[in-house]
């Protein structure tokens, strides 16, 4: 079951949701206000969308790897940890319309990974008040690091 994560920040979210509905020939398995998420089984893929602000091109938020189970993410956070990765781990953590347990850890340009199981669906997209949630910083194009948008501000 583990996928590949893409959270993408899109200036309109009707139409991104319009685009990847024709792209992949199926409707978001999640839509919610400033949030959609595809979960293909083909290629295996979750597809995130968060909407951003108008005039803003589209841009990664993060990346992230879903897996099927609590321990499947203890089991990463303590591989991550071996490889000297600085894991950050997050417990019962609501986020993203989602109650969920991940560990984040930074690639060497900053890009933010998550290893996550969805756990319960939430109410809420934004982030707890002290988590973490879509661990930032993001890369801006001039590569100065800055927190994630304050729109949507969650995976």
């Amino acid at each position: 079951m583990p996928r590949i994560q893409l959270a993408l920040r899109v200036p309109d979210l009707a139409a991104s949701v319009a685009f990847y509905t024709k792209l992949f020939g199926t409707e978001p398995a999640k839509l919610r206000e400033g949030y959609a998420n595809f979960a293909l089984a083909e290629p295996p893929l979750k597809l995130v969308l968060i909407e951003g602000t108008e005039n803003e091109d589209t841009r990664l938020d993060h990346l992230g790897v879903e897996v099927a189970s609590t321990e499947a993410v203890h089991a990463a956070t303590a591989r991550l940890g071996a490889e000297g990765l600085a894991p950050t781990e997050e417990n019962d953590t609501v986020c993203c319309h989602a109650l969920q347990d991940k560990v984040w850890v930074h690639g060497p340009g900053r890009e933010p990974w998550e290893v996550y199981v969805v756990k319960a669906d939430a109410d809420t997209l934004t982030k707890q008040q002290g988590s973490t949630c879509c661990a930032g910083p993001t890369l801006t194009t001039d590569s100065e690091a800055r927190e994630p948008a304050t729109a949507g501000g969650c995976c």
